[in-house]
């Protein structure tokens, strides 16, 4: 019998991406690519995934805080999203239609069978994580839907990484063929070798590449811990400056390990049975009509959802019968 498929998509990943790189402008002359092209990446990951349950993760207001107030400089290298190409827009009159595309695309999704998750300090892959995680997706197959590479230690025997930029698919087994590394030690493996988009520098000379030949056992299907990396430092013969540098740098090690963890993700009690509460109470519903007459009126202009829109419908009957 075919498992069921969750897809769970990273939501302000994909609208970044539409953002950047869709050309669309609406019949006011202003930017949607973010709206649209988000719409028309749904589409053919529908195509692709024929998901049962589509849930959206959200970053939410101050979702990285928790993060901030341990490293303050967490996150604070990357540049801000711009568009890929030159338009008569301010940078003021850009953020603004940024924002109003974020918030045009939170209320079109709020008319399809899709549940949104979204809480203030809480970021969206805190929230992919605990899905994952649900009793409710038991036996289910996951598909996480990022670029991101902090969801590789989130594949398991039912979770697989889709990563549509890079078009690769991820799981357990991949992983370990493509990196040497198992997914339970991929959150050790990159604390040793940090992540500069977020600010968190690693240990000096130290890539994947490295992590996995200096340190086979990581590719058991075993979850490792710091302290045994910092002992087969301690025990190996060699003089290669990787082991003195590692254990020079461990604390370091450890903190952005505290700060890449996702297997035990940062989502408050009271949060999580918010989360629930959500789940048990979403109403699986598609409303085409308002749908079309919001793009309309929006100026979309020319837009092929028909696949999609017989997604949405699918799931939306398939959701009522399954009650």
């Amino acid at each position: 019998m075919k498992k069921k498929r969750v897809m769970i998509i990273d939501a302000l990943n994909q609208f970044l991406r539409s953002y950047i790189v869709d050309p669309s402008l609406s019949t006011n002359g202003l930017p949607i690519g973010g709206v649209k092209g988000f719409f028309k990446i749904l589409q053919k990951l529908n195509r692709e995934i024929r998901p049962d349950y589509i849930v959206i993760a959200w970053d939410g207001a101050g979702g990285s805080q928790k993060r901030k107030t341990m490293h303050k400089e967490y996150k604070a290298g990357r540049k801000p999203i711009k568009l890929n190409r030159n338009l008569e827009l301010n940078d003021e009159e850009e953020k603004d239609n940024k924002m109003w595309q974020l918030n045009r695309l939170v209320e079109y999704l709020n008319l399809t069978p899709v549940v949104q998750i979204i809480e203030d300090g809480v970021e969206a892959d805190d929230f992919v994580s605990l899905v994952t995680k649900m009793p409710r997706f038991d036996g289910w197959i996951k598909v996480i839907v990022s670029s991101d590479k902090d969801f590789y230690q989130l594949c398991d025997d039912e979770t697989i990484l889709y990563r549509p930029i890079q078009k690769e698919v991820l799981n357990k087994n991949t992983l370990v063929k493509k990196f040497g590394i198992h997914p339970k030690n991929f959150a050790l493996a990159r604390a040793l070798v940090g992540d500069a988009s977020d600010n968190l520098p690693g240990v000096k000379g130290v890539g994947l590449p490295t992590v996995a030949k200096r340190f086979p056992f990581l590719a058991e299907d075993k979850r490792y811990e710091i302290r045994d990396v910092e002992e087969a430092c301690e025990k190996v013969d060699s003089n290669l400056k990787i082991y003195s540098n590692i254990l020079d740098g461990i604390d370091a090690v450890k903190f952005n390990l505290k700060m890449m963890q996702l297997d035990s993700p940062s989502v408050s009690f009271q949060t999580r049975q918010r989360v629930d509460w959500t789940f048990d109470n979403a109403f699986l519903s598609f409303n085409q009509t308002d749908f079309v007459m919001n793009s309309i009126k929006d100026g979309f202009g020319e837009v092929q959802l028909r696949e999609l829109f017989a997604a949405f419908k699918r799931i939306a009957r398939e959701s009522k019968t399954s009650k």
